[in-house]
């Protein structure tokens, strides 16, 4: 009977893993070995005030919610102490503070990532973290569609201050 509860409580957690795979818009897995407990303190800390959940997870129990999920290619860098950063709404986010935190601590490793569906490698993560942020493009992109406005409206009022000047 203790059997039956350990493995249905097992299989809960597959399932709720399984689940945040399929949500999240990036999951980065990362080897956290090495971390003391203020780095690891401090690294939670970031990425929950981005809204990023962190979890310490087994990789027997990872490679069953990849395979539920339908994403084994990523049990490939499942080895070792391995974490994960579910990230619901932002696809950068994660990526980028792992990546700044893995510079300044030489203990945290980015092993590869699960972006939109498509399993990619740590380069890539090393990649999607030199992207600026979601608000970062949109800014570039609000700032491109303004210059041709800007540009019109100039030309109308350098026409308008001629003729005020030939009149």
């Amino acid at each position: 009977m203790a059997n039956a509860k350990v493995i249905q409580a097992k299989q809960e957690s597959v399932d709720v893993v399984t689940a945040k795979l399929r949500e999240s818009v990036t999951s980065v897995v990362v080897d956290y070995r090495g971390l003391n407990v203020a780095q690891a303190t401090e690294l939670r800390k970031q990425l929950r005030e981005a809204g990023i959940e962190f979890q310490v997870l087994k990789n027997s129990l990872l490679r069953r919610a990849t395979a539920a999920a339908e994403l084994t290619e990523l049990d490939s860098v499942l080895t070792g102490p391995t974490a994960i950063a579910f990230s619901g709404e932002d696809a950068v986010a994660p990526a980028k503070i792992l990546n700044d935190f893995a510079k300044k601590n030489d203990a945290l490793k980015l092993k590869g990532a699960v972006v939109e569906g498509r399993v990619i490698g740590e380069e890539e993560v090393k990649a999607l973290a030199e992207l600026p942020s979601r608000e970062g493009l949109l800014s570039m992109l609000l700032s491109v569609l303004q210059a041709p406005v800007r540009n019109f409206a100039l030309a109308v009022k350098a026409v308008a201050d001629k003729e005020e000047q030939g009149a």
